[in-house]
C-alpha cells in the first residue's frame, strides 16, 4: 500500500468511527481534507501527510507537575485500580498514555506504539524529540509508553500521566514533549506537593507550568491542584499553606483560576480528631467532585476544540504562512537580482579590461560580426551563458534563505514543511517576479474561506446540541416538507 493510500486508510478508519459517535467531527474531517488540497499544492504537506491526524481526535486529560506530587495516585483513584506505581521518590520518568481497553488485563507498550499511530498525541513526536537532541528520536521508549486499562471511567477518554519536571536527565526533550501535549489537551491537571509548604524550591517547575499557561487563550482549561494537604492536618494549617502557594502563583502572574486543595483517600494519613477529619474531607470530596466533574466534561470540550484547531490552521495558512512565503519569495527575488547585478558587472568589468589590454575582444567581434550566423550562434552561446549565472544565482540565494524558513518556522509557529513550500517557488520554470506563491489561487483561497465558514456552522450545530435558548421543541424542517398537506374534505363528500 502506498503512503498516499496509508493516509487515506486511516481517514476513513477516523470517519467510521465519527459517523456514530458525533456526525459534527465527521463534517469536520472532510473540512480537513480541504486544507490537505491547499497545502500539498502548495508544498507545506505531502502526499503521505494529512492535518487531521496532528490533532488528538480522543478527550485528552494531562496530568502535570513535580515528583511525588501524587499524579499517579491520583490516576489510580480516579480509575479505581492501581495501574500507575506511586510512592515518595521518583518512580517513572516516562510519559504514560493511559488508554480504554475492553480486556481486563491492563497491558504495557513501548512508545514506539504512541510515536507510529496517528490516532494518539504523540504520533510522530520522535522527530520533534530529535530536534532538541541528535540520536534522542530513536529512543522514544526511553520517553513514552502505552498502557490499557479497563475502567470504566477511562472509556471515551485518554489521560496522560507526565514525570516529574524536577528531572536533571532529559530535561529538555520531557519540556519539549511536556509543551506539545499542552497544546493538545482538553484539559490539564498541574499538581503541586502540599507537603512542601515552601514553594520556592520548585521555581523552575512554577515558572515554566504557570508562566507560559496564564496568557494562553485556552487557560480555563488548566486546574492548579494542590495534593497531599492532609499532611498539614497535625498543624491545622491549611489556609497557610494554601495562602503560600496562592501567592507564589500570584508572583508569576496568575491572580485567577480555579486552585484546589485534596488529599487521597487511599494513601491518606489518618486525622485522629473526628472534628478535624470531618473539615478535610469534606473540602477534599468537595473539591475531587468539582475536579471528576471537569475531567467528565472533557467529550464535549473535545468536539469545540477540534473544531477550534481547523479554524486555526486555516487561518494560519492564510495569516501566517503565506505571508512567511511571501517574506522568503521577495528576500529571494531581491538576493538574486542583487547576484544578477554583481555577476553582470563583473562580466561587463572583464571585457572591458581585456578591450582595453587585449586585441582577442575586438578579433572576436570582428569574426562574428562578418556573417549573420556566427552573430546569431555567438549571440546564442552568450544568452545559454547568461542563463546558467542566472540559475545558479537563483539556486545560491535559494539556498541563503534556509536558515531565514527555519527561523520564521520557530518564531510564528507554523506547521507543515515551510522550506519546501519555499523551495517548490524557486524551481527553474518559475520566474522570480511571480507575485504568489505556488499552489496560491483563487481557488484554494475559497477553499480557506469555504472552511472558515464550515467552522462557523459546526460550532453552531454544537451549540444546538447542548442549548435551547427558546426552550421550544425544535421544529422539524425537513420532516414538515416531506409531510403530505393535510386533505380538506369538499362539501359534496
Amino acid at each position: 500500500m502506498s503512503s498516499s493510500n496509508v493516509i487515506e486508510h486511516r481517514l476513513k478508519q477516523l470517519e467510521t468511527h465519527l459517523e456514530q459517535e458525533n456526525p459534527v467531527l465527521l463534517n469536520a474531517v472532510q473540512s480537513f481534507r480541504k486544507l490537505d488540497l491547499v497545502t500539498r499544492r502548495m508544498g507545506l504537506l505531502g502526499d503521505d501527510e494529512s492535518h487531521a491526524p496532528q490533532i488528538p481526535w480522543w478527550p485528552l486529560i494531562s496530568v502535570l507537575g513535580t515528583f511525588s506530587a501524587g499524579k499517579s495516585t491520583f490516576i489510580n483513584d480516579y480509575l479505581g485500580e492501581k495501574l500507575q506505581r506511586s510512592g515518595n521518590q521518583a518512580v517513572d520518568d516516562r510519559f504514560t498514555v493511559i488508554c480504554y481497553s475492553n480486556q481486563k488485563e491492563s497491558h504495557t507498550l513501548p512508545g514506539v506504539a504512541l510515536d507510529s499511530d496517528p490516532r494518539f498525541p504523540f504520533y510522530k513526536i520522535s522527530a520533534e524529540i530529535e530536534k532538541v537532541a541528535a540520536g534522542e528520536g530513536s529512543r522514544i521508549d526511553a520517553y513514552l509508553q502505552l498502557k490499557t486499562c479497563g475502567s470504566e471511567h477511562l472509556r471515551g477518554k485518554i489521560i496522560i500521566d507526565s514525570p516529574g519536571f524536577d528531572a536533571d536527565a532529559q530535561r529538555t526533550s520531557t519540556l519539549r514533549i511536556t509543551d506539545h501535549i499542552i497544546d493538545l489537551s482538553d484539559l490539564v491537571l498541574v499538581f503541586f506537593d502540599g507537603r512542601h509548604p515552601e514553594p520556592g524550591a520548585m521555581r523552575d517547575t512554577l515558572d515554566h507550568l504557570v508562566n507560559k499557561t496564564i496568557h494562553r487563550p485556552d487557560s480555563g482549561k488548566f486546574l492548579y491542584i494542590l495534593n497531599q494537604l492532609d499532611t498539614t492536618a497535625r498543624e491545622d494549617n491549611p489556609e497557610e499553606v494554601v495562602a503560600a502557594w496562592q501567592r507564589a502563583l500570584g508572583e508569576r502572574g496568575l491572580t485567577a483560576g480555579r486552585f484546589f486543595t485534596i488529599f487521597s483517600k487511599s494513601a491518606a494519613n489518618p486525622i485522629e480528631d473526628p472534628a478535624l477529619r470531618d473539615r478535610f474531607e469534606k473540602k477534599r470530596d468537595a473539591d475531587l467532585a468539582e475536579i471528576y466533574a471537569r475531567m467528565q466534561q472533557v467529550e464535549v470540550e473535545r468536539a469545540y476544540r477540534i473544531v477550534g484547531s481547523l479554524e486555526k490552521t486555516a487561518r494560519d495558512i492564510e495569516e501566517k504562512t503565506v505571508p512567511a512565503l511571501l517574506e522568503l519569495i521577495r528576500a529571494w527575488r531581491r538576493r538574486t537580482l542583487i547576484g544578477d547585478a554583481v555577476v553582470l558587472a563583473l562580466a561587463c568589468g572583464l571585457f572591458l579590461y581585456g578591450y582595453l589590454n587585449s586585441d582577442l575582444p575586438q578579433t572576436g567581434w570582428h569574426w562574428l560580426s562578418q556573417s549573420p550566423l556566427r552573430l546569431f550562434l555567438g549571440t546564442l552561446g552568450a544568452w545559454l551563458a547568461w542563463l546558467g549565472l542566472h540559475f545558479g544565482v537563483r539556486k545560491l540565494a535559494a539556498r541563503s534563505l534556509r536558515a531565514m524558513a527555519r527561523r520564521l518556522v520557530t518564531e510564528r509557529g507554523i506547521r507543515g514543511n515551510l522550506l519546501g513550500a519555499f523551495l517548490a517557488n524557486t524551481v527553474p520554470w518559475r520566474s522570480i517576479f511571480s507575485k504568489k506563491p505556488r499552489g496560491w489561487a483563487r481557488r484554494d483561497r475559497r477553499r480557506i474561506a469555504e472552511v472558515l465558514e464550515d467552522t462557523d456552522r459546526y460550532v453552531q450545530d454544537l451549540n444546538d446540541s447542548f442549548t435551547n435558548p427558546s426552550g421550544r421543541t425544535p421544529v422539524d424542517l425537513e420532516a414538515e416538507v416531506a409531510a403530505p398537506e393535510p386533505r380538506v374534505a369538499s362539501s359534496g363528500e
